[in-house]
């Protein structure tokens, strides 16, 4: 049995998918109850990463754990040696936790301070471990959908820059992979898109695939913080701000991982956009 946490995301939502298609008996965990899925294999379970005590029913019986932070748990909540331990007491050995390709390139960066801890918490946990850093997500242009629906625009800062951006799918399949498969024990993957690609250039492919024109509006550094500063911390703003407007090389380079653990090419921008068109229309 496999639990997955952040069940309900971009990344945990197709993974459930693959691991239940695979014929594997799977544990979603998400926050809030959710109906049951009628998906042979699943059972959903509700538990907080956050909360190691609210987790224990669903890692009962696992033998692997993929571990994804999200929202606030980023950058604060309980240690994760705790939540580390529940998975020991419950049987699991084998980890799979997804942190960020930040954790390498920008050691000191205070915004990825809490994933440096996990990863330095499975790393020294005594079970088997693998960690995907990736990089930026495809799916970040989810933020774009309402400008996109109600005035066919596209508002971004750093139209020009160019990143290797990673469709969360892909994510999700190399987690089904290394969670179901040996070998990967102890191992490091950095996941990133197929070729750099601009927000102008995401704009355009999204003004394609529509069949109309869509503007793009490039912001201000100051103007995209003010805007992310509503719902993020502020060591998150500027540290996603220094990564979108000065990449480092290692930021702007294409892994091969991807590709060697799928046995295909990692997914292009433009596969994103026609599976989650109807966001957009």
């Amino acid at each position: 049995m496999i639990t997955v946490t952040g069940a309900t995301g971009n990344i945990g939502r197709t993974l459930v998918e693959l691991l239940a298609g695979a014929g594997e008996q799977v544990v979603a965990v998400s926050r809030q109850p959710q109906p049951a899925s009628g998906a042979a294999g699943v059972r959903w379970a509700q538990g907080d990463l956050g909360d190691a005590r609210s987790l224990r029913p669903a890692l009962e019986g696992s033998r692997a754990l993929f571990l994804l932070l999200g929202g606030e748990l980023n950058s604060r909540g309980e240690s994760p040696d705790v939540l580390l331990e529940a998975a020991k007491g419950a049987g699991v050995d084998r980890i799979v936790l997804v942190s960020s390709q930040v954790s390498a390139t920008r050691p000191d960066a205070a915004s990825h301070a809490r994933l440096r801890e996990f990863e330095a918490a499975v790393r020294t946990s005594g079970r088997e471990f693998t960690v995907l850093r990736p990089g930026g997500f495809a799916s970040n242009a989810f933020a774009w959908a309402e400008t996109v629906r109600t005035k066919r625009t596209v508002l971004a800062p750093f139209g020009d820059v160019a990143l290797p951006v990673v469709d969360p799918a892909d994510i999700a399949a190399v987690a089904a992979t290394v969670l179901r498969e040996d070998g990967h024990a102890g191992r490091t993957y950095e996941l990133t898109g197929p070729a750099p690609i601009s927000p102008r250039e995401q704009a355009a492919i999204l003004a394609e695939a529509l069949g109309e024109e869509v503007a793009f509006v490039e912001l201000s550094r100051e103007e995209a913080h003010a805007h992310l500063a509503r719902f993020m911390p502020e060591d998150v703003v500027t540290g996603t701000l220094d990564v979108l407007g000065v990449p480092l090389p290692a930021e702007l380079a294409v892994s091969p991982d991807v590709a060697e653990l799928l046995g295909r090419p990692a997914a292009p921008f433009r596969a994103w956009v026609e599976r989650n068109l109807p966001a957009f229309r």
